[in-house]
């Protein structure tokens, strides 16, 4: 008995050369948006890893919010390997289970608001092609305490907590300055999907 092979349609014009079919680059970056599971799986684990160990860093500079932002070095490879879609899904689910698993009610509140902001934010300036992967790291450390100290004078219902502006912004900065080196070392070492 002879076997009857499927036959596969031929790529169109511009495809197949390198990626699959339906993986080509899209505008906003990432692969088009294609969603793979498992690498969402990956991503999201790594995020949670890296949100327990920031929780035995002891970082305290003497002003409420500044941290390290080491998941957002996970956020920033999302938002070049798979996209800005996908990186957002990502960025809230992590945010959600970071924080039921090691924070609290309030953690998901002001980490959510700046996960988005600075994700929308970071998307964006991709976007533009102005910025290399530093430039939208910083973008994201910038953003992400801006979104938190907006929560904040939310919450106190007081615009005196923006006093801890400039330190935020300027912590903003040198983090996503070295989340953004970070990036740019692990992309060099990672295949491209």
């Amino acid at each position: 008995m002879g076997e009857v092979q499927e036959r596969r349609p031929e790529p169109e014009e511009g495809q197949g050369q390198g990626r699959g079919r339906g993986q080509e680059e899209a505008p906003g970056g990432g692969n088009g948006g294609r969603f793979h599971p498992a690498y969402f799986g990956m991503y999201l684990a790594l995020a949670l890893i890296l949100s327990y160990v920031e929780t035995l860093i002891p970082f305290y500079v003497g002003i409420p919010g500044v941290k390290l932002g080491l998941t957002n070095l996970v956020i920033v490879l999302m938002l070049y390997d798979r996209g800005a879609s996908q990186a957002l899904v990502l960025s809230c689910a992590r945010v959600l289970l970071a924080g039921f698993l090691f924070g609290n009610l309030s953690s998901i509140l002001y980490s959510m608001a700046g996960g988005v902001l600075s994700l929308l934010c970071m998307a964006g300036a991709r976007r533009t092609g102005k910025f290399s992967v530093y430039g939208v790291s910083m973008v994201g450390g910038v953003t992400h305490n801006i979104g938190q100290i907006l929560v904040a004078m939310a919450v106190v219902e007081s615009v005196g907590i923006a006093f801890y502006l400039p330190v935020l912004l300027v912590s903003g900065v040198v983090t996503g300055a070295l989340i953004g080196v970070a990036a740019a070392e692990v992309r060099k070492r990672l295949p491209r999907a």
